[in-house]
């Protein structure tokens, strides 16, 4: 029998009616296992960058490279290098490092030791603190000046085995001039005359720094009422009373000998001129010698 014009429409819209409800129910469906599904959460926390000390001053032989491939003037028997000039230009404030720990080992280039795994005793062998000149700094690393022979000997330390501070002054010795005159910068803030070494005993040019400052034991004594070690060598004596020739700036008890050659290869001033550089030259002053 042929299907009457409203059954064919009510048949129509009930089929209608399923077949949305169908996507309806599919489409719930496809939801929830969407849902149930693990979800991949990317997240992002940006925190400040924490910075190494910085070392202050700025040295024309340095770079800013962090190559750890050991330089050209590398002793491979120590695995010392030598330092170049300090300035100029003349920075207003150098770096200096003072050790905390009882040895500080040296190494040629950041993570490789020296060859002979040397270390250097914190207090030194004259019983004061271990003192550095800082040269570079490289991430946990510090290329520093040492108090060691050959003059202006290098080595990397770690940065963790010292505390770094500033020192404000640098000082020139002329030995032609016989003249000591400490600077702030390019401007000169001291000036004195002096008594260098010998022709037979020369003081030993080249870049060094102060280690240490003592009294000795008696002011009326050649050595005056103080003496500021230098990292500077004799070239002439490997030891010299009692000392392993290492030079220093002290006062004396011949004042008349001062603006001559009259010494093994210290430096003297009249006592009223150490006692007034006492306070300009700490310990980790550069101490630049010349000719």
């Amino acid at each position: 029998m042929a299907a009457t014009p409203l059954r064919s429409r009510r048949w129509f819209v009930a089929a209608w009616v399923v077949a949305v409800g169908a996507l309806i129910v599919t489409g719930a469906a496809w939801q929830q296992a969407r849902d149930d599904e693990p979800h991949q959460v990317t997240a992002s926390l940006s925190l400040p960058a924490v910075k190494p000390p910085k070392v202050e001053g700025a040295w024309p032989t340095t770079s800013t490279t962090t190559t750890t491939t050991a330089p050209t003037n590398l002793d491979p028997a120590t695995g010392l290098s030598v330092s170049g000039p300090i300035g100029p230009p003349w920075p207003d404030h150098f770096t200096a490092a003072d050790a905390i720990v009882a040895n500080v080992a040296l190494y040629e280039s950041p993570g490789r030791p020296v060859p002979t795994g040397r270390t250097l005793p914190n207090p030194t062998v004259e019983g004061f603190k271990l003192v550095f000149l800082v040269r570079k700094q490289q991430r946990d690393w510090l290329q520093v000046q040492i108090n060691q022979r050959p003059n202006g000997a290098t080595a990397w330390i770690k940065s963790s085995d010292v505390a770094i501070r500033t020192v404000d002054n640098h000082i020139l010795i002329e030995l032609g001039a016989k003249k000591l005159t400490v600077f702030h910068g390019e401007a000169p803030i001291f000036t004195a005359s002096v008594a260098p070494g010998t022709a037979s005993s020369p003081t030993p040019t080249g870049a060094f720094y102060t280690d240490i400052l003592t009294r000795p034991s008696n002011p009326n004594g050649p050595y005056g009422p103080f003496q500021i070690s230098v990292t500077g060598f004799s070239n002439v004596y490997d030891s010299f009373g009692g000392g392993n020739g290492q030079i220093a700036i002290h006062g004396t008890n011949r004042p008349e000998l001062i603006g001559q050659p009259a010494s093994h290869g210290c430096v003297r001033m009249r006592n009223e001129d150490i006692s007034a550089l006492i306070p300009l030259a700490r310990q980790g002053t550069p101490v630049v010698i010349v000719d």
